[in-house]
Order: structure tokens, then C-alpha cells, then sequence
């Protein structure tokens, strides 16, 4: 059996960061409140890969992030709006901070395709949560241009990524 097909209920980080790569990603490993993580970036933003649950040395699950830092006032409706429209990944505010997080589950067992197909889906998570964020900014932009109001709204969506 080629180790494509092999069944995996655990992942070292560092067989994660070697998906990642083989991916097309940069990583490197940091650590965070005591534990490792992976930093990366798609489409100009920074993520995180931060582990879940362990067993041994192996991830069980792990979570996917992308923070960006908010100016201004969010748009009311724009996170549940997202969040309906969205399977895979959840948005939500802390503090100043958007974040975008998609978890990874690799317990019960399965293959690295399985794996690399959760990094593609979280590519595109990012590909259509910044054009979510451009779209709902110019919605805003035209809206608030309609009623006279400049940009409350066109500020808060102009966000720089962080780690």
C-alpha cells in the first residue's frame, strides 16, 4: 500500500508542515502560549495551524486561522452572514481582530489526500473571504453613498492581516 493510501489517525506537525509545503506554502513553525504552531500566508494574508488535540506526538485535529485586524465599526451582519453562507469554516470577532477558522479533524483515521483536500478547501475559504469582505465593503461604500454617509463602514472592512 503506497503511503498516499495509507490511513493515518495522527500527524506530527512536521508531516503537516511538509503537506503544507507540498502545497505550495512557506511554514514555519513557532511557538504560542507554550505550544507549536504553523505560520503560512495565501493570497498575501498570514494564517496560523494551530494543534488540537494530541496523542503522543501526533495531531488528532487542528485548527486553521486568519486574523485580520478591524478599523473602525464592522457592518452589522456581516459575520452571521458569512456564517450562514459557509460549511466549512466559522468567522467571528475577538477584540479588535476578524477571525476566519476552519478546523481539521484527523482522528478516526484517514488518508493525507483527506488532509491536503481540507488545506485546498481552506485556500479557497481565503480566496472567497476577502472577496466577501471586498463585496460587502463596496455593498457598504454604495449604500452609504446613497444616503449621503461616507465611510464608517468602508473603514472598518480595510483590514491588514496579522500573525
Amino acid at each position: 500500500m503506497s503511503e498516499e493510501n495509507h490511513i493515518i489517525d495522527t500527524l506530527p506537525l512536521e508531516e503537516l508542515s511538509a503537506l503544507l509545503q507540498e502545497a505550495g506554502y512557506r511554514t514555519n513553525e513557532t511557538e504560542h502560549n507554550g505550544s507549536k504552531q504553523l505560520l503560512s500566508a495565501s493570497q498575501g494574508i498570514g494564517f496560523a495551524v494551530r494543534p488540537g488535540n494530541m496523542l503522543g506526538e501526533g495531531l488528532l485535529d487542528f485548527t486553521i486561522s486568519c486574523a485580520l485586524r478591524i478599523q473602525g465599526e464592522l457592518p452589522e451582519g456581516l459575520i452571521p452572514a458569512w456564517n450562514r453562507g459557509k460549511r466549512f469554516s466559522r468567522l467571528s470577532r475577538h477584540g479588535d481582530f476578524l477571525v476566519l477558522e476552519m478546523d481539521v479533524i484527523v482522528a478516526g483515521g484517514v488518508r493525507r489526500a483527506h488532509v491536503r483536500a481540507n488545506l485546498e478547501i481552506w485556500d479557497r475559504l481565503l480566496q472567497e473571504f476577502l472577496l466577501y469582505l471586498r463585496n460587502y465593503r463596496d455593498e457598504n461604500r454604495n449604500e452609504s453613498h446613497d444616503k449621503g454617509d461616507a465611510s464608517e463602514h468602508e473603514q472598518a472592512i480595510s483590514t491588514e492581516a496579522t500573525e
